[in-house]
């Protein structure tokens, strides 16, 4: 098991709004989401350990039920409130909610805020438990007069907590002060936290790693000194007792009742490198078009498993949905049938290629402004799209209202790219198609984004406009 030793230097932007928290001359409520795994409990406790605070944080468990979580209940406040000694478990939220109130009554005195952190609320909190209305009850009539009460809660299923608790329509409408969304590390940040850990990695191999494990800090805890990425994806993924060699079966359980319908949207996406247009998707899963696909799409996309885009010249109506969670897809692409003996025998293959040009177009959609602040237009009002044509396919757009469309090529590869007569002649007809089917009158600048850039031959100095290394992704 990898040591956890990530620094505080982390995830600044949101510790300075908890400290905002503390600071602040009323109650305060925030509600912090992001998917499982990505850092969410690690960051309140790391950030609150360290603060003149009382600190109280009951855990849901998964299917724990509510005489379960009742108890759990009952240890979490003798812990904090009477230390330890044992107390009877409430029979219901409302009378939980109610020896919460009376043990915080008593320490009223002592002129330091009382953070209360109920993680996991959506297992906490299910349709028959009553623990959502009273926890509005306990907040809007109690906590909301007070000025020491800092309540967050969290939860992993991000559409729950978008649905039940961030855009509220009951007792909790409006009721949150704040709310945090949090993100997988990007590429620069993911390449901050390794050097954090004293883990060297060359520019290729921060990249090969990203585009197995992305951004997700409990899955980068298991990289370890001293192993190429060969033998970090061998041991943590591919060994039938590695680390993560389950965790793509056990996220999707934990974060959805049926899941089954959301692995059959997320192995369509695997299966096409473009992505698919909503319509082809629902038809590609034999799922009916409707409120409930709209709730499977909307929820893997809040969960970051998936992005869509409105491709170029397209409506809204016309959405674009592409897989874009990194170890989804390596599990989809390598573990999910015929699992390769080990990374080294399989790379570099056709199958290899297949796998990581997709997992390389997705990088760089997710570092798009990467990307712009290397072409120098980071200030510049831009869209980032695709573009999809029965006769050409373009992977990134980006429009821009400098009156110019960057529309670039991204390879993953082993040596500076060469641009063949024949790649040439195909580039020409995908612009002169592109500038025909969308009558745009802007410039078209070709950009290429690759692993050591282009070679320089005839071709790539008539066509090339840009080329960006991979160096400019981690920064």
């Amino acid at each position: 098991m990898a040591t956890i030793s990530r620094n505080l230097s982390d995830r600044g932007s949101e510790r300075e709004l908890l400290g905002r928290l503390i600071d602040a001359d009323k109650s305060e409520f925030l509600a912090l989401y992001g998917r499982r795994r990505v850092g969410k409990t690690f960051l309140i406790r790391r950030f609150f350990q360290d603060q003149p605070v009382d600190y109280f944080e009951l855990v849901g468990r998964f299917q724990g039920t509510l005489e379960h979580h009742l108890r759990i209940f009952a240890e979490a406040l003798a812990e904090t409130f009477y230390a330890g000694a044992a107390i009877a478990a409430p029979k219901t939220w409302h009378d939980a909610f109610q020896m919460l109130r009376e043990a915080m009554e008593k320490r009223r005195g002592r002129r330091r805020k009382t953070v209360l952190f109920l993680d996991e609320l959506p297992w906490i909190a299910t349709h028959r438990s009553g623990c959502l209305r009273e926890l509005e009850h306990f907040w809007n009539a109690w906590c909301s007069r007070r000025d020491d009460i800092v309540l967050v809660v969290c939860g992993s299923a991000a559409s729950w907590m978008l649905r039940r608790i961030v855009h509220a329509r009951g007792g909790l409408h409006g009721r949150l002060t704040q709310t945090i969304r949090l993100s997988p590390f990007t590429l620069r940040e993911a390449a901050e936290y390794f050097r954090d850990r004293k883990l060297r990695f060359t520019d290729r191999e921060l990249i090969e790693l990203y585009m197995v494990f992305g951004g997700v800090p409990h899955y980068l805890d298991h990289v370890v000194r001293g192993r190429s990425v060969a033998q970090l994806v061998d041991q943590i993924v591919l060994a039938r007792n590695g680390a993560l060699a389950n965790e793509f079966d056990r996220l999707y359980a934990s974060l959805f009742d049926s899941d089954k319908r959301y692995v059959d949207v997320m192995r369509a996406l695997a299966r096409r490198r473009r992505g698919l247009l909503r319509n082809e998707l629902l038809a590609a899963v034999g799922q009916p078009s409707g409120g409930g696909a709209t709730t499977i799409l909307a929820t893997l996309e809040e969960g970051g498993f998936i992005t869509s885009t409105i491709p170029y010249g397209r409506t809204k109506r016309e959405r674009i949905y592409r897989l874009t969670d990194e170890l989804s897809l390596f599990h989809l692409k390598w573990l999910d049938g015929r699992r390769p003996e080990n990374w080294q025998h399989v790379h570099r293959t056709p199958r290899w290629h297949a796998w990581a040009g997709l997992a390389f177009e997705s990088l760089c959609l997710k570092h798009s402004e990467a990307i712009k602040h290397a072409l120098g237009i980071s200030g510049v009002q831009t869209d980032v799209s695709a573009w999809l044509h029965a006769d050409a396919q373009l992977d990134l757009l980006i429009d821009r209202a400098d009156g110019v469309i960057s529309i670039c090529e991204l390879k993953f590869v082993d040596a500076p790219f060469s641009i063949t007569k024949k790649y040439a002649a195909d580039l020409r007809r995908k612009l002169n198609v592109f500038r025909e089917r969308t009558g745009t009158r802007k410039r078209l600048d070709l950009v290429f984004v690759s692993s050591y850039g282009v070679a320089s031959n005839a071709h790539a100095d008539e066509l090339v406009d840009c080329s960006i290394e991979m160096d400019a992704l981690l920064r």
